[in-house]
């Protein structure tokens, strides 16, 4: 082709896809990585591949609302269309110009996505989505349209047709075609359409109202009321069955003054402001938020440290344990089921699967119950912003959607915590772009919710019946409510370490005239400053247009971005105490965080009475008796707290330990059964004449020991609840030391998160994609030089290993390319243009213009040869 020659018109999308550039099909794959998996081997098959239905489905699903809509106008368009058709139907007679200047990248998105093709002239819809767009009395149109003319009139006699013609006052036609196209015309002609129905009953014109944005049809009787026959003999009404009618889609676009949509949406909805604070009390609430989470996880974890509730058989927690655990935690079962999926997100959390270990020591059980996995304690060792900055990573990538706990599955099965079922792959996907938004206002503005999910539904509308609602809404809603309990966002506004675990640039440093909060006048009001968006934070947008949502990061990506989230929060939250303040009334307060060592034996030697800015920690006989049994002497009980409370330790204090340790022991309880051993007589006196002793059913061995039918663990329940200290003993009469055993589930790996369909290729992946469909696309579409046993079109003809070699040698000689039909050692063929460098020990080297490099292929798998035509290079 010469190069003042105009390129000739597309034939077909494969012809569309060959006119592109590298940057445009790496666009289109990027966009559509299922047409990746795996790489085509030339254009046509991508082509093909790029109109099945899945693919056409699941690219329309990701289209936003304007592209959608213009879509859904190609479809009822003529095929093929205008670029002026196009926008009459999306601006209407009138125009719009928000309509027309947003047209062009509804467009390119399309195109870019292989959805329509074509020049401006000739745009079409891919086959598939046409179909899937069009009208049809099974599946309505969106825009609400019905068929045309022609298509409605497919199955009427021609009597009837031409009985519609002559009452619309059109002359007769010699044949149906002609009678079609005439009642065509006349529809789509303003002037005439509207003279027509000027003469229109006032009752006819309403039924025409009441279809003219669909559904476009309805129903009548064998005898028509007379509004309905007017109609009917005019042809504005056709019959598509019996006591079925439609109203032709040009009668209703000319109702509609060209329109396609009655409300078409160019522009997305704006994210509107619900209150503005200040950035820094922004990022002071958050913070405090994310010191709650990693206490709230602590917390439920060591709830569970000796084994957690037993696995349901079907998998998950049962209704019971998610009661027992939010009334442990504090908090609703709702949130208690979040705290649990989080833990089990971040890999803190599993089921041991009937084994585990404790001490090291790996044990049996005969129940299968969830524990702390091994990786607990490492997390337990990193410092506070590390570990939130992992339970925020895996919230955010994570699939599984604590806020469906409690519904019902499609098999009318109940959906339980940390149980099959509450995967949505959808889920990181909107957690990002809500986030996302969120970060494109500006620093300290918290967003009206109903204007996010306003966003989110112009960018991903809905297409068809949702068996789960609004599953996106839904999402995201849990999405802003979960962020608040993890920490990520403050008083409903992005915090700084927020905006890094999402890799979105840092917000400016506030304006002088920052100060008190300011409330705008209602929800979803703009805000009269602060219009701009962050100096360094590019479009969230931006490069495809309002329409494109940016897919999560990759998994390095993520990695980087919450060690930036780490580094943003470390100076936020408080520094750990060493220290407490111990008072009269048996309690200790602790006013911030404690060091871990501190926190763990005050937590062995007092209960936790109530929570908050400051933690009170209460001293009761049980609690010093627990430590006693954990080892602990009085000594050490003194020594620990004279150190670490910085007020003197009350007197009743003291005493308390002191009387307990006093008491701790004198009792002896060991194995017989069981037995009771005391050097007093008197008290196993007063112990036998007490009726709550009966159900041990005790008796006297000798005068310092008692013999009960109970086990040695009932024995010591039994005697503390009536008041006494007893202490377990072994075999050789040595205390005991009871402590608490640690049981870990053996070692395991976060659950992964359920893809939306196959990864996102990567640069690499997407050039060498490109590359070896362009060279496959070279090697099935050269022309070849007619052979004496011609070959089906597309196939390469079969030649015996003689003819192979003597021609393979011959374009040695001559440097010519030729094309060759290979199977590999898996057994895959192939089709490749190669030149020839040398031929010899049953291998012939070549340049491979499919692959681009040099290589060698033997030839008892080179199934055929054949020279290039004479005008190939």
């Amino acid at each position: 082709m010469r190069s003042d020659e105009t390129p000739a018109a597309p034939r077909s999308l494969a012809e569309a896809l060959r006119a592109r550039d590298d940057a445009s099909l790496a666009a289109l794959l990027r966009s559509r990585p299922d047409l990746i998996t795996p790489v085509p081997t030339d254009l046509t098959q991508l082509a093909t591949r790029a109109g099945t239905r899945a693919s056409v489905v699941r690219a329309l699903e990701r289209l936003d609302r304007f592209a959608l809509q213009t879509a859904e106008a190609l479809a009822v368009a003529p095929d093929p269309a205008t670029y002026g058709e196009l926008l009459g139907l999306m601006a209407g007679d009138a125009g719009d110009p928000a309509v027309a200047a947003a047209l062009p990248r509804a467009l390119g998105t399309l195109r870019e996505q292989a959805l329509a093709w074509g020049g401006d002239d000739r745009l079409r819809l891919v086959r598939t989505a046409r179909e899937l767009l069009s009208p049809s009395p099974q599946h309505p149109s969106p825009t609400g349209l019905g068929p045309t003319v022609q298509e409605a009139t497919a199955g009427m006699s021609p009597g009837r047709i031409q009985e519609i013609v002559t009452t619309a006052g059109l002359p007769s036609s010699p044949d149906s075609v002609s009678a079609v196209a005439a009642l065509t015309a006349l529809f789509t002609d303003r002037t005439r359409m509207a003279a027509l129905l000027a003469g229109a009953p006032a009752d006819s014109l309403d039924v025409l109202d009441r279809l003219v944005w669909g559904p476009p049809y309805g129903q009548v009787t064998a005898d028509p009321a007379p509004r309905l026959r007017w109609l009917l003999d005019r042809g504005l009404l056709l019959p598509t069955a019996p006591g079925t009618v439609v109203l032709p889609r040009e009668v209703a676009l000319h109702l509609r003054r060209g329109r396609a949509h009655r409300t078409p949406e160019p522009v997305p909805p704006p994210v509107g402001a619900a209150a503005v604070h200040g950035a820094r009390m922004v990022d002071a609430t958050a913070a405090g938020q994310a010191y709650t989470a990693l206490a709230t996880v602590e917390e439920l974890l060591k709830d569970w440290d000796e084994g957690g509730p037993s696995v349901l058989r079907a998998g998950g927690l049962s209704v019971r344990d998610l009661k027992r655990t939010a009334v442990a935690l504090d908090v609703p079962e709702p949130v208690a089921a979040f705290w649990v999926e989080l833990a089990h997100a971040a890999g803190l959390l599993a089921s041991d699967g009937g084994m585990g270990t404790s001490h090291g020591v790996q044990t049996a059980g005969e129940d299968e119950r969830y524990a702390a996995t091994p990786a607990y304690d490492e997390w337990l060792e990193q410092p506070a912003a590390e570990r939130w900055a992992r339970l925020a990573q895996a919230w955010l990538t994570a699939t599984r959607t604590p806020g469906l706990v409690g519904e019902r599955d499609a098999k009318d099965r109940a959906l339980s915590a940390l149980g099959p079922g509450l995967d949505r792959s959808a889920a990181p996907e909107v957690r990002h772009r809500v986030l996302t938004l969120l970060a494109a206002l500006p620093p300290g503005t918290a967003p009206a919710a109903e204007s996010v999910l306003a966003r989110l539904r112009w960018e991903r509308p809905l297409r068809g019946p949702q068996r789960e609602g609004d599953l996106r809404s839904r999402l995201a809603q849990w999405t802003l409510a979960e962020a608040e309990l993890l920490g990520v966002t403050g008083r409903g506004a992005m915090s700084a370490h927020g905006r890094a675990l999402l890799g979105a640039p840092p917000a400016p440093p506030p304006a002088k005239a920052e100060s008190a909060e300011t409330e705008p006048t209602g929800p979803g009001d703009k805000l009269p400053v602060h219009h701009h968006r962050p100096a360094a934070s590019p479009d969230p947008l931006s490069p495809a247009g309002p329409g494109a949502t940016a897919r999560p990061p990759s998994p390095a990506q993520s990695g980087a971005h919450a060690a930036a989230a780490a580094r943003a929060l470390a100076p936020l939250l408080p520094e750990p105490l060493d220290h407490v303040l111990l008072q009269a009334d048996l309690t200790a307060v602790a006013p911030g965080p404690l060091r871990r060592p501190l926190a763990d034996l005050l937590g062995l030697v007092a209960d936790v009475e109530s929570k908050g800015g400051a933690t009170v920690f209460r001293f009761t006989p049980a609690s010093v008796r627990r430590a006693l049994d954990a080892g602990r002497t009085a000594a050490d009980l003194h020594a620990f707290l004279a150190e670490h409370s910085r007020t003197p330790v009350p007197q009743p204090l003291a005493y308390l330990v002191d009387d307990v340790a006093r008491r701790h022991g004198h009792l002896r309880v060991g194995a017989a059964s069981a037995y009771v051993r005391c050097d007093d007589e008197a008290v196993l006196n007063e112990i036998l004449a007490d009726k709550r002793s009966g159900a041990l059913r005790l008796r006297r061995l000798a005068p310092t020991v008692l013999a009960a039918q109970a086990d040695p663990a009932t024995l010591l329940e039994r005697l503390r609840a009536m008041g006494y200290a007893p202490a377990a003993e072994s075999a050789e009469g040595d205390v005991l030391v009871t402590r608490a055993h640690a049981h870990r589930t053996p070692p395991r790996t976060a659950p992964q998160p359920v893809p939306d369909g196959p990864p996102p290729p990567d640069a690499t992946l997407l050039s060498a994609a490109v590359r070896a469909i362009r060279a496959g696309d070279l090697a099935s579409t050269t022309p070849r030089k007619p052979t004496s046993a011609p070959a089906a079109e597309g196939v390469l003809p079969r030649t015996g290993s003689a003819e192979t070699l003597a021609t393979l040698q011959a374009a040695v000689l001559t440097g010519e390319a030729v094309w060759i039909g290979f199977v590999n050692a898996e057994g895959a063929a192939s089709q490749r243009v190669i030149a020839p460098v040398r031929v010899e020990g049953g291998f012939v080297t070549a340049y491979d213009h499919t692959a681009d490099e040099v290589r060698t292929f033997p030839l008892h798998r080179i199934t055929g040869v054949a020279e290039l035509a004479d005008d190939q290079p």
